[in-house]
């Protein structure tokens, strides 16, 4: 897809109106902007999806424009609100993306917060290949993909991100015990599930859900946890 077309699509996630009046940490200085080379790699990685997808089924969402508009969109959001300043990124180096998919939200946030390390945890073996080739065709460093069960993950990190999984309340509990004590739970989820979330994770404080730019019902839940 045609860079510019990208960025044109990308432009309400990047607003300083809605991100002056969500931030997490405030007002931003001045809306962040995608470099070109941001952009060739999320056409990179646009290109891979929609070949890998028609024989893997990364996701429902198959119209090019709608894939950046929905994924990439929401992903970068999410990256705004949790890296807004270069002290943030310092003090949340790692960040693991629990039942990664197709990506979303953690190789997006990577591209646009290239200094984080970054963990991708699938147990499909297709969808973990799809990950590893990205990583590889976008040259990341300091990038992962980890394909073990739930069960056998012996990693921490300072944030947590989770969208789009099954069986949501035993991913989010699984998802949760992978914070670090003061660390972040980022849930991109329907404001549906807000009520239930916060529920059953009892041990992080929880802050005000932010509404995602085109979008009725999808939020941004962010707790940041207060366990040992």
């Amino acid at each position: 897809m045609d860079l510019q077309r990208i960025s044109e699509l990308l432009q309400p996630f990047f607003t300083n109106d809605v991100c002056n009046a969500l931030s997490l940490e405030g007002a931003f200085a001045e809306p962040a902007a995608l470099s070109k080379e941001q952009l060739q790699q999320l056409s990179n990685y646009l290109d891979l999806l929609l070949r890998w997808n028609s024989r893997v089924n990364l996701t429902a969402v198959r119209q090019p424009e709608e894939v950046v508009a929905r994924h990439f969109g929401e992903s970068l959001f999410a990256a705004r609100h949790l890296f807004p300043s270069r002290a943030q990124t310092r003090a949340n180096k790692r960040l693991i993306d629990f039942g990664s998919g197709a990506g979303f939200p953690g190789l997006p946030i990577k591209i646009l917060v290239p200094e984080i390390e970054l963990i991708l945890v699938e147990s499909n073996q297709k969808k973990a290949t799809f990950l590893r080739e990205v990583i590889r065709r976008l040259k990341f460093q300091a990038a992962a993909v980890l394909s073990d069960r739930a069960e056998n993950l012996d990693i921490r990190a300072d944030t947590v991100t989770l969208r789009a999984v099954e069986r949501f309340e035993s991913s989010l509990r699984i998802a949760a015990r992978l914070v670090v004590s003061n660390g972040r739970l980022a849930l991109l989820i329907g404001e549906a599930q807000v009520k239930s979330a916060r529920e059953l994770i009892t041990d992080f404080n929880w802050m005000k859900p932010i509404r995602i730019p085109q979008s009725a019902s999808r939020v941004l839940l962010v707790g940041t946890a207060t366990h040992e």
